[in-house]
């Protein structure tokens, strides 16, 4: 009985220790796993987001109005769209006010401000932006201290197919001039500006040509936002230290490094947004140097035209081969680019305006690139 009693205490105790050990730990969940952007057969995307924390949380789609997301029990926040053109579309999700990229998706939108992700909704290889069958150029990156801003900056160059720095052969230069906010990588990263080239050279809708893309600050500290940034003295400092440089130090290294063209016939610049109003200040002042001038979506150019184009008449139609003024009807940038062009219409200078559909979106200035590029150096 004795044995009995203490084999039984034993395995009591034994059963006190084991229950006072700590237990292991229940096996954590693995985090969900999280498909965003999904592209369906028909093109209408879902986004989804993981915030279960979250009170609302809102899509912001280029070219369209922010919508609300929904979220399911596992906190997952979605959203389907309609079908959408094929295209690049910039978003974000603005989740309790903050704007967030999506962390499931590498594909990204640089921009010095606001940095979006990106989705493709991909069509046909008839669209200029589309990565097609054919022979590709190369994009160069180069690095520069400025004596004229005094900062560290970039710029870069396409070059196109067949290129070849020993060949005797030289070529147009079309500088191409990003917006407010983007850097040099803009129209490269984001405006497909190499792709576009490589297809319609290919299919010979534009002449092959080398496509500079510098950056487009005279003052950097202009990239701020809110309105202030386009303050009277700021803007005027920002154009004209970039025309300053973009004459005494990109085009010079442009034209001892590649074989460039340096007769003004054969040397084109456009831009979108504050690169177009750079387009249409450093081109119309300046025309011993450019024959070809593109706008698309210009914006900051005060409307006092007469101040902004001292001396600009008709006797610029000698010089200019095209001045080719884009805009989309919903952009609201639409109104000023119409009173830049009844004004040149009033001093006889001859210009192609351009309007379709469309907001202040890359959707919009991808076209146009596609479009002005087959005019030129024709």
């Amino acid at each position: 009985m004795k044995r009995i009693l203490l084999a039984s205490s034993l395995l009591l105790l034994l059963a006190a220790i084991g229950l006072a050990q700590p237990q292991p730990a229940p096996a954590a969940q693995p985090p969900a796993v999280i498909s965003s952007p999904e592209v369906h057969a028909d093109n209408s995307v879902t986004f989804r987001f993981l915030d279960p924390n979250a009170h609302e949380v809102m899509l912001a789609l280029e070219g369209a109005k922010p919508a609300p997301m929904q979220k399911d029990d596992q906190g997952i926040w979605s959203l389907t769209t309609a079908p959408l053109a094929p295209d690049f579309y910039g978003y974000s999700f603005v989740a309790d006010g903050v704007g967030l990229i999506d962390p499931s998706n590498p594909l990204m939108k640089p921009n010095l401000l606001h940095t979006q992700s990106q989705v493709h909704v991909p069509g046909p290889a008839s669209l200029p932006w589309e990565v097609g069958d054919v022979p590709h150029g190369l994009v160069h990156h180069h690095f520069y201290k400025s004596g004229v801003v005094g900062d560290e900056r970039d710029f870069y160059v396409y070059t196109p197919p067949g290129y070849d720095p020993k060949a005797k052969r030289s070529y147009p230069v079309l500088y191409l001039l990003h917006g407010f906010s983007d850097d040099a990588s803009g129209w490269t990263a984001v405006g497909r500006a190499n792709v576009i080239l490589d297809n319609l050279i290919a299919q010979g809708k534009a002449k092959a040509m080398i496509v500079v893309m510098p950056l487009g600050y005279g003052a950097p500290e202009i990239v701020v936002p809110g309105p202030r940034a386009f303050a009277s003295e700021l803007r005027k400092k920002n154009y004209d230290r970039f025309s300053q440089a973009l004459f005494t130090e990109v085009m010079p290294q442009v034209e001892g490094a590649y074989r460039v063209s340096k007769d003004r016939n054969s040397r084109a610049i456009a831009g979108l947004s504050m690169g177009g109003a750079e387009s249409l200040l450093t081109g119309l002042n300046n025309l011993d140097k450019f024959a070809w001038v593109g706008a698309f979506s210009s914006g900051g150019i005060t409307e006092d035209f007469d101040a902004e184009f001292p001396g600009l008449d008709a006797k610029a139609n000698e010089k200019l081969r095209v001045l080719w003024i884009a805009c989309g009807t919903d952009d609201r940038l639409i109104e000023p680019n119409r009173k830049m062009r009844a004004w040149l219409d009033s001093k006889g200078v001859h210009n192609t305006p351009i309007e379709t559909p469309g907001g202040h979106v890359w959707m919009v200035w991808r076209r146009n690139l596609a479009e002005f590029s087959g005019l030129l150096f024709r």
